[in-house]
């Protein structure tokens, strides 16, 4: 009889057969005929910056249009989900005088911790990253390049900030599933709408008391690497201040059914962000659906005096409210306040009262809530 692991085992192997038999039958049917370098946002310092993407074949995903209905957004969305990853070939990456090769994983992804070599003089900007594919997974696929970019936020900085995004930023249903599959699958980048201010706020926490975009933002989401694109076209459309996404993969690995659990994937990249900017404090947004407050307590403890503030959007039921504002007693006694909201505009008032946004930034807020 088949206990847990021998059956994980089991179903892990049969889908690496059943990928590497779908990626041997598109290459030679030419359904696979065209491979992009997928680079993800990435961040670091001037000692050290760090970069994730994947290689897959190229999905020719189109920005998102007016007048794009339903249909037109499930066969994008479709097409997210149902990549052809490229396992097992070579990525070099090149940034300031650092070269440095790795072997894409079972899923097609790739991750660099890269080093200048030469001294980046000018901090505080996207820097960008070369990328090129070694191996020829097609033939005559030609040369496979990209760009990616990293985040190096400047000594200027006052604090950071890290968000979630769904039902934080965008009204998503994230613990009903109907709600969210529909929102996903049938909407695009241009008709899902963040909620009222938060564009805003996140500029005018980004910008600080000196009014400069000097503050850096975060964005950990549990969402998959699969939404990546339309994430990060969501942020451009709707003039969210733009920043690394630290995603997801949620595929069968050979340790877990589903890769990586919601709670240790935040609580990971969150304190993983701590160690990469030992001097900055950060400020946390979340919201009350999920298991932001029990993640963000964790994040308090294990590293002390490195919050700020905590804003939480309640988007919850009564018994749920209960809770969270138990953590928040929990979270007082460390000596972080959670200030649980139910609008954006009440997130702003706070944040104006402890000295961390201008009063100048307080009315396009409070306008864009009220109306």
């Amino acid at each position: 009889m088949l206990n847990k692991r021998n059956l994980l085992r089991s179903a892990y192997f049969f889908r690496r057969k059943v990928a590497m038999g779908k990626l041997w039958v598109g290459k030679k049917t030419g359904i696979v005929r065209k491979i992009m370098v997928l680079p993800f946002k990435g961040f670091g310092s001037n000692h050290e910056v760090f970069l994730i993407g994947r290689v897959i074949k190229d999905r020719g995903i189109k920005p998102a249009e007016e007048g794009h209905g339903r249909w037109k957004n499930f066969k994008s969305m479709y097409k997210r989900f149902m990549s052809w990853k490229i396992p097992n070939v070579r990525v070099r990456a090149s940034f300031a005088g650092d070269v440095q090769t790795v072997v894409t994983d079972e899923e097609g992804y790739f991750e660099f911790k890269l080093s200048p070599k030469e001294t980046i003089e000018e901090v505080g900007d996207v820097r960008k990253v070369q990328l090129e594919l070694l191996d020829e997974v097609v033939r005559r696929q030609g040369k496979v390049t990209a760009q990616g970019k990293v985040f190096i936020p400047p000594s200027t900085a006052e604090f950071g900030i890290i968000s979630d995004i769904d039902d934080t930023i965008v009204p998503t249903g994230a613990t009903r599933w109907y709600a969210m599959f529909q929102a996903t699958f049938f909407h695009n980048a241009l008709t899902r709408l963040p909620f009222p201010g938060v564009a805003e706020f996140y500029k005018a926490l980004v910008q600080g008391r000196d009014e400069k975009p000097d503050n850096p933002i975060f964005y950990v989401s549990s969402s998959p690497w699969n939404l990546y694109d339309f994430l990060a076209e969501f942020l451009e459309i709707h003039h969210i201040p733009k920043g690394p996404l630290m995603l997801r993969d949620i595929g069968l690995t050979r340790e877990q059914f589903i890769a990586g659990s919601h709670e240790l994937h935040k609580l990971t990249q969150i304190e993983h962000i701590f160690e990469v900017y030992p001097d900055l404090k950060f400020v946390l947004i979340g919201d009350s659906g999920q298991k932001d407050p029990e993640i963000y307590l964790q994040a308090v403890r294990d590293f002390p005096g490195r919050v700020k503030r905590i804003y939480i959007r309640n988007v919850s039921t009564y018994k749920r409210e209960a809770k969270v504002k138990e953590i928040g007693q929990e979270l007082r006694k460390l000596g972080v306040e959670q200030v649980l909201v139910k609008d954006t505009f009440i997130a702003a008032k706070d944040a104006l009262k402890e000295g961390m946004i201008v009063k100048e930034n307080i009315g396009d807020i409070e306008e864009k809530v009220v109306d």
